[in-house]
């Protein structure tokens, strides 16, 4: 006799698991078109690797770009697109992405609290082929005061990823950083910039317990956690799903869910959104897809620890195709490990240390192995390809003593932030000499002394015949625009020398649920399943496991989560023009108060 009790039930019109970009993206748009929406997240917080991030979203030909005059083809991405992805080049899915971005951004800008400012100045990674970008392809989230958002809301938050701040205070790429470097090198006007912004972030500690002007990411999360809240979304934490529903015809009805009062079934009358985060702690599926990963443990991702691939086990539980042809299986970053004295290993993503003049990474045998100022993803791509076989993947990057103090090498802040914490635990490798730094960090000290050697001579001239750093530019912005005569390369000369020891890690997983155009899930024969959608790390990359431009991880995140929101409600065609409304970067609502708002 089964006496098992029938499970509580809730009821709405569309569930979406999982609240980082992709998940809430499509929460609001269907919340907005008028339907009744659930979000469950497993964690405790939202957000999502998404808080964790930089924020910006490639965006091309979004309306903030046209309102500063720059307007460019469809076929100009295309032929971009072409250039980095070859045969991957998935031409349904790129067009939907092509079509769909610039009404995504002009949606959020001009009706929610999503407001955005313009990537002027971010290039394209490739600067060389052809429809390469020069900027205005990205937009990043306007920062925003956390005083804007319900304390109720706030509370479910995910703080700022603390290796990427100072002292948990977000620092936005662009100008607000630009103003915080200048800050170690003297600079009046930066050093008022840093003083005011960190007085206040100070002040926030002490009257909210919690940074409170958000930036990057964590802009991004508050601001759709803000959206979503105003249009009614039902926001449910520390709530994995467990197992999807299917009636008798195989349409996904909804999810069983594990909430903290117990099992809930959730009905879902349009459907389901998966948009857990991928694979990225997934141990097991690591080993298997990843190259050099034996164990599946001789990688660090930046992702939060709950991303161990529930969504893509709950879409395989009904029938969908689990795509692992992709030219990688995540979209790469080089990481440090950051050991903390209550035995906490932090991990700290390299992204703007490698482009600044006066830094170089190499391997044990002292060589190069890559332009340092290409995107993070080619940088672990060259390392993975350049160490053989039974070797531990690991380099070094490596600077003098005029760099550590004008700008970060890995997690050691500039002046006048002091260097011993970082020597005391280990982190931060110093030597009197090349030849002594050498070996304290196991390098073959005469490969080392020849690869600097050769390195200097060429970065006085300016150039870089090895691999062709400071070339583009996405190099030069990246680089120091005060330094001549190439922003991006400096001598390595004056000691003491330091070093940090970087190896393969990620912001996610590019592998995932094959889908088609509208977001919606495909089986083993290519055919929708009816009532499942997948957006964010979930899905199988847009771009075929390539990283042509900083972005391609929200940039489709935010966008395929708008698809896949007014399919559920209905919406099928686009109308009006493309941010006909958008007020600009200093308009919208939610901007609060304070110096960020």
């Amino acid at each position: 006799m089964n006496t098992k009790q029938p499970l509580p039930t809730v009821d709405c019109d569309v569930l979406v698991i999982g609240s980082g970009a992709g998940g809430l993206s499509a929460a609001v748009t269907a919340a907005y078109h008028g339907l009744k929406v659930i979000v469950v997240e497993k964690a405790d917080v939202c957000g999502g690797a998404t808080s964790w991030s930089g924020g910006w979203a490639w965006a091309p030909g979004n309306p903030l770009a046209q309102k500063e005059g720059v307007r460019e083809d469809k076929d100009t991405f295309r032929t971009y697109l072409r250039g980095v992805l070859g045969e991957d080049y998935q031409e349904d899915n790129v067009d939907a992405f092509l079509e769909a971005a610039p009404h995504m951004v002009g949606f959020f800008h001009d009706k929610t609290s999503l407001q955005f400012v313009p990537g002027s100045k971010i290039n394209d990674i490739y600067g060389k082929l052809p429809g390469a970008g020069t900027g205005n392809r990205s937009v990043g989230p306007k920062p925003l005061n956390a005083r804007a958002i319900k304390p109720t809301v706030r509370a479910r938050m995910r703080h700022q990823l603390y290796e990427t701040s100072f002292l948990g205070m977000g620092i936005m790429a662009g100008p607000d950083l630009s103003k915080f470097l200048s800050a170690s090198q003297g600079n009046p006007k930066g050093l008022f910039h840093a003083g005011w912004r960190f007085g206040f972030h100070l002040l926030d500690l002490l009257t909210h317990r919690r940074n409170m002007q958000l930036v990057n990411g964590t802009a991004l999360t508050g601001r759709l956690m803000k959206s979503a809240d105003d249009l009614g979304v039902d926001i449910r934490v520390s709530t994995p799903a467990t197992a999807l529903l299917k009636d008798d015809d195989g349409t996904v009805t909804g999810a069983v869910v594990r909430s903290p009062e117990g099992e809930l079934q959730i009905n879902a009358a349009r459907g389901v959104v998966l948009a857990s985060g991928g694979f990225p702690n997934d141990v097991q599926r690591r080993k298997e897809l990843f190259p050099k990963t034996p164990t599946g443990r001789e990688h660090w991702t930046l992702a939060p620890g709950e991303t161990t691939g529930d969504g893509i086990n709950l879409a395989q539980s009904v029938g969908a195709s689990f795509k692992t042809a992709v030219k990688s299986p995540a979209a790469w970053c080089p990481v440090s490990l950051v050991p903390y004295r209550n035995g906490r290993t932090g991990v700290f993503p390299h992204i703007m240390d490698r482009a600044k003049p006066g830094s170089i990474g190499v391997r044990a045998d002292g060589q190069r192995f890559v332009n340092e100022a290409n995107g993070y993803y080619d940088y672990v791509e060259a390392l993975l390809a350049a160490t053989p076989e039974g070797e531990t993947v690991e380099s070094w990057q490596i600077a003098d003593s005029r760099f550590v103090r004008r700008f970060p090498l890995g997690m050691a802040k500039p002046l006048p932030v002091p260097l011993f914490p970082y020597l005391r635990s280990g982190y931060l490798i110093k030597g009197r000499t090349i030849e002594e730094l050498a070996e304290k960090c196991g390098i073959d000290p005469a490969g080392l002394r020849r690869t600097v050697a050769r390195f200097n001579a060429n970065a006085r001239a300016g150039v870089d015949p090895d691999f062709g750093r400071g070339e583009t530019a996405f190099n030069r912005y990246g680089g120091d625009a005060g330094n001549k005569p190439n922003p991006s390369l400096g001598p390595i000369e004056k000691g003491p020398f330091y070093a940090v020891r970087v190896v393969p890690g990620s912001f996610g997983t590019f592998a995932g649920v094959e889908t088609d155009g509208r977001s919606r899930a495909l089986n083993h024969d290519g055919e929708p399943i009816p009532g499942l959608y997948v957006t964010g790390n979930d899905q199988a990359n847009v771009m075929g496991g390539h990283y042509p431009a900083g972005g391609i991880n929200l940039g489709p995140a935010l966008t395929f989560g708008y698809i896949a929101g007014r399919d559920l409600a209905g919406v099928d065609t686009y109308r009006g023009a493309v941010g006909a409304g958008v007020t600009g970067a200093g308009g919208g609502a939610g901007a609060g108060k304070g110096p960020l708002g």
